[in-house]
């Protein structure tokens, strides 16, 4: 079921590849360890992909669907497959190049704090006092779920290793 009518620039497009790489990704990690059973290593990234190619595989249909509309939607249809990639998309992508280039220095904690304060800050624009509680309950929750619960060990980077 569609909850909107207009489709924005580029939303057949972009399904498409969202689907090609939920598909990529499933092998990926199908390659991990094949379907040997529930609690092997790749069990957890094959579920989590094969969600994300039912889920793109849907929005894909609906996408298609749409542009085969046409009482709905005059456009042709190659104005549904125009730009893709928008201002704000390109920011986000140049945010998560830095978050992943800062990483090796800060660690995961600091360098995940910055990022995520500085997306909610972009995309959100709901206040820096708001943004900072998220980004401050969202780090606490991770940090007590992984590194407590779990124990996994969160990179610290090389200039504040041993502080995190």
């Amino acid at each position: 079921m569609m909850l909107h009518k207009t489709k924005g620039s580029g939303e057949a497009l972009f399904s498409l590849i969202l689907v090609l790489f939920s598909a990529a990704a499933f092998w990926q990690s199908y390659g991990i360890s094949g379907f040997g059973g529930l609690t092997t290593a790749g069990m957890f990234p094959m579920l989590a992909s094969a969600t994300m190619l039912a889920a793109a595989s849907f929005v894909l249909s609906g996408a298609v669907r749409s542009l085969s509309e046409s009482d709905t939607d005059d456009r042709p249809v190659t104005a549904h497959t125009g730009p893709v990639f928008s201002r704000e998309l390109l920011i986000i992508v140049a945010m998560v190049a830095a978050y992943v280039a800062a990483m090796p220095y800060i660690g995961f904690v600091l360098s995940s704090a910055l990022f995520l304060f500085a997306a909610f800050s972009y995309l959100w624009r709901q206040g820096l006092f708001l943004s900072l509680l998220i980004t401050g309950v969202s780090i606490a929750v991770i940090y007590v779920v992984f590194r407590l619960g779990f124990q996994v060990v969160l990179p610290s980077g090389t200039w504040l290793r041993g502080v995190f």
